[in-house]
């Protein structure tokens, strides 16, 4: 069994939580293959008795990887996807961050998590993906997002115009600092932020959501994951920034995005029961009130 590790350099007082991860692991794994900007940091940290192989590229990634473990916070986790890519590698996430939507499992339950997943005592939440099919090069061919698709002005002193259209039937012009284009997944990301709804994961959705808009009778709205949503952008500027999760790229006012539901997901690893509700409930703060 070969088991991929990715994430970032983390505090040190989650060393010895990592590191029950690894035993716990090694009773089963017959390799690690950890990512070459985590690999330095681990081996120089924990102690390792089976073999350990850095990878950089998909590529290395062989298809007989059984799982991807990230390590980190929903970032980190977000990141795995441009390795991962359509190989419908399962990723589990262990949370080192603060909130931990999709990084779900804490330290604390570590040795759980790791004794579930070798004994095959776990489900898969098949999570939708969006695509940027056009302009097709901008982003290579990792040109999708586990949670959103934003468009943003570069300009702080003025707004930008973006008129949306979902197939080819004319949504709304906003006037706004931006743009998103939320999966179920990242509606509780920037989204949420911006005033956007809670989406549950399996719901077929998009979401569009406006950044600060100059019209306040302006809503997010909730449309059907397979349209097909195009935008063209103007302003006083003529380039913005386009966003994929967290991989920025600027672009020309005078190109046309346009947006669909790529045709394979990302397969999360939930150890346990899967409840959605539960975990908004408890990253939320739902309930804490004394009526309850």
């Amino acid at each position: 069994m070969k088991i991929a590790l990715f994430g970032r350099e983390f505090n040190p007082a989650f060393l010895e939580k990592v590191q029950l991860l690894v035993n716990t692991l090694q009773a089963k794994a017959t390799q690690f293959l950890v990512y070459q900007g985590f690999h330095d940091y681990l081996i120089k940290n924990l102690q390792f008795n089976i073999p350990v192989k850095p990878f950089k590229t998909s590529e290395e990634l062989n298809q007989d990887t059984f799982c991807m473990i990230s390590i980190g916070g929903d970032g980190t986790l977000l990141d795995t996807i441009t390795l991962i890519q359509d190989s419908g590698i399962p990723v589990l996430g262990i949370n080192t961050g603060k909130l931990g939507f999709l990084s779900a499992i804490s330290t604390d339950g570590i040795q759980e998590a790791a004794q579930s997943l070798i004994s095959g005592n776990y489900t898969l939440d098949r999570r939708s993906l969006l695509q940027l099919v056009s302009p097709d090069d901008l982003f290579g061919k990792i040109n999708y997002a586990l949670n959103e698709l934003t468009v943003l002005k570069r300009d702080n002193t003025t707004m930008i115009s973006i008129s949306a259209y979902v197939d080819d039937l004319f949504l709304n012009t906003y006037w706004a600092d931006g743009l998103i284009v939320s999966t179920p997944t990242g509606s509780t990301g920037y989204s949420l932020s911006c005033g956007g709804p809670i989406i549950s994961p399996e719901s077929r959705n998009f979401v569009i959501t406006p950044i600060a808009t100059h019209n306040l009778t302006v809503r997010p709205i909730v449309i059907p994951d397979g349209a097909t949503i195009k935008l063209k952008i103007s302003g006083r500027t003529q380039d913005f920034l386009v966003v994929l999760d967290s991989r920025a790229k600027p672009l020309s006012t005078s190109v046309e995005l346009v947006i669909k539901r790529a045709n394979f997901p990302i397969n999360l690893i939930c150890i346990g029961q899967k409840d959605f509700y539960k975990t908004i409930r408890n990253k939320l703060a739902w309930g804490l009130d004394k009526r309850n």
